[in-house]
């Protein structure tokens, strides 16, 4: 759980100090990069039910420690963990509740029927039918396509924040994903995989062969809300290193501050087609529970100290 550099998602890690060796460590925030080690070294199969720790905001889904499942598969693409993801979630809810429908939010949700969805597919289909015309596939081409897709929202007045979109310079494989997350995700309630994500924000997926702004990966929503995020593994070492370079040139700190040149020379001895996936176990015990927060169904969540408020005797706290 001890890393020297923190990688395998795009998150702020919780920082210490290891005296007897000296060195700065980062408690993980996935343990993505260690596991398709294991591949490599032979592991066709592996998974793991960890704790991960994010240097982060709480909210009723996110908790700064949270456990996870995940797990990597050789000789697998993303279609095969689609297929995978829908089989396990009916099965643990049919073992944990004797039925595939559960009640969150006072919705009923049916976890045997799920909805496939490209990114771009779920953006048309929940575009506001009053802020203007509705996009095609053909409208996530350019940055200014895309700017002008804000632009329509902003005239209707829809509350989009403000994404870098302004002043018309950005990331447009960025800029995609936050109209998916503004737009799409509140309406997934029941099951539904999103596929096909922009290179931009997939840092560690094989990019599709027949488009390169593009890779092969999905995440998975159920009461409006990710549940878990999967990918066809990027294996090339070289196209490697060049997006660890570019994360760490981009100085966003949610991304790796420095190249994990380790876990790039393991990629060079060989991970073959392989397929991962990690799933909040904490989100999905919320949904076949009902809980409405992510504290219900940890048994410490972190929680701000409780400080008794001073006495009328001694109104000033003293010093120590």
């Amino acid at each position: 759980m001890l890393h020297t550099i923190a990688g395998g998602a795009a998150a702020r890690p919780f920082s210490t100090h290891h005296n007897a060796l000296d060195i700065p460590l980062s408690l993980r925030i996935a343990p993505e990069l260690y596991l398709k080690r294991l591949v490599v070294g032979g592991l066709d199969r592996v998974y793991e039910i960890n704790r991960n720790f994010r240097n982060e905001g709480v909210s009723t889904q996110h908790n700064p420690e949270f456990t996870m499942l995940e797990f990597y598969q050789a000789y697998a693409n993303y279609h095969d963990l689609m297929a995978l993801t829908e089989e396990l979630i009916k099965f643990v809810a049919m073992e944990v509740n004797g039925t595939t429908k559960t009640t969150f939010n006072d919705v009923e949700i049916d976890l045997s029927k799920w909805t496939k969805l490209s990114m771009r597919e779920a953006i048309i289909k929940f575009w506001p039918d009053n802020f203007g015309t509705r996009p095609t596939l053909d409208s996530f081409t350019t940055l200014g396509d895309v700017r002008a897709l804000y632009l329509q929202l902003v005239a209707g007045d829809f509350n989009i924040g403000d994404p870098g979109w302004k002043d018309g310079t950005g990331n447009l494989g960025k800029w995609i994903a936050d109209l998916f997350e503004f737009l799409a995700e509140p309406h997934l309630i029941q099951p539904t995989i999103i596929y096909d994500f922009p290179l931009a924000v997939s840092p560690l997926s094989k990019v599709k062969p027949d488009e390169p702004d593009w890779v092969e990966r999905f995440e998975f929503y159920i009461g409006g809300f990710e549940v878990g995020n999967a990918f066809s593994e990027l294996n090339d070492p070289d196209d490697q290193r060049a997006r660890f370079l570019a994360q760490v040139a981009d100085k966003d700190p949610e991304s790796m501050a420095e190249v994990d040149e380790d876990y790039v020379r393991a990629l060079g001895i060989g991970l073959p087609p392989t397929a991962g996936e990690g799933i909040g176990i904490d989100r999905l015990t919320m949904i076949l529970t009902g809980s409405k927060s992510i504290r219900d169904v940890i048994l410490f969540p972190l929680m701000r100290p409780h400080t008794p408020p001073p006495s009328p005797e001694d109104p000033q706290p003293k010093n120590s």
